[in-house]
């Protein structure tokens, strides 16, 4: 963002913004399909309470290969198994968790994704914007890929997961789905607002540098 326009970014205008190198690999702000604002940030260890209380309004309908875990005490485990072992974002609004999403694990040159977005706020596009942080940070990290397990039953999640590039890798039971960070999405997912929304987008081969390191083969 240039230095003279910091207002842009405090209106949640951000169209115009050109990113900085101290920005994160995917801008933080986030407006969802109806008008509501979001910030999808990095999750941190003192989250862990927010994060299960959020997945205390989780049906068996919201669980996918079994994930979050049933019973509270596990859950808790398991959220901080996340925190410590994954990278995560969390979806925020009004200072209220509603999404969570990792890859992990960290040091894993393909890591799995796993996306996670409260029942009130589905169809909103909270869950495909989660997407595009995890595959924007392990990108910067200099990850490989990325892949997923989904039940071949789940048409809304597939249909999420092809939106932002995953394709399928394998047919058995659940389904096994990958995005290589070579591709094309994994490059745009990392362009300042200015050049997703703004009048001119740059060439692929050509990301602007302003806001993350150089990208490998990489989102």
């Amino acid at each position: 963002m240039n230095h003279h326009d910091a207002v842009a970014c405090e209106g949640w205008d951000g169209s115009e913004c050109e990113g900085t190198v101290h920005c994160p690999p995917r801008c933080p702000r986030f407006v969802d399909k109806e008008g509501a604002r979001w910030t999808v940030r990095p999750a941190v260890r003192e989250d862990a309470a927010a994060l299960a209380e959020m997945y205390e309004g989780f049906d068996t309908a919201d669980r996918a290969q079994g994930l979050p875990p049933v019973t509270r005490d596990r859950r808790a485990e398991w959220i901080e198994s996340m925190l410590r072992e994954g990278s995560n974002v969390v979806a925020e609004r009004d200072g209220e968790l509603f999404g969570h999403a990792m890859y992990t694990p960290t040091d894993a040159a393909r890591p799995e994704l796993a996306v996670f977005v409260h029942p009130e706020t589905q169809g909103r596009g909270v869950g495909t914007e989660l997407c595009r942080h995890v595959i924007a940070n392990a990108a910067a990290a200099d990850r490989e890929g990325i892949e997923l397990h989904v039940e071949s039953g789940n048409r809304v999640a597939r249909r999420v997961y092809r939106r932002v590039g995953f394709e399928l890798a394998e047919r058995r039971g659940d389904l096994r789905m990958e995005l290589d960070l070579d591709d094309l999405i994994a490059i745009e997912v990392r362009w300042p607002p200015l050049a997703r929304y703004g009048p001119a987008a740059p060439a692929a081969e050509e990301p602007p540098a302003a806001g993350r390191a150089p990208a490998p083969a990489d989102d």
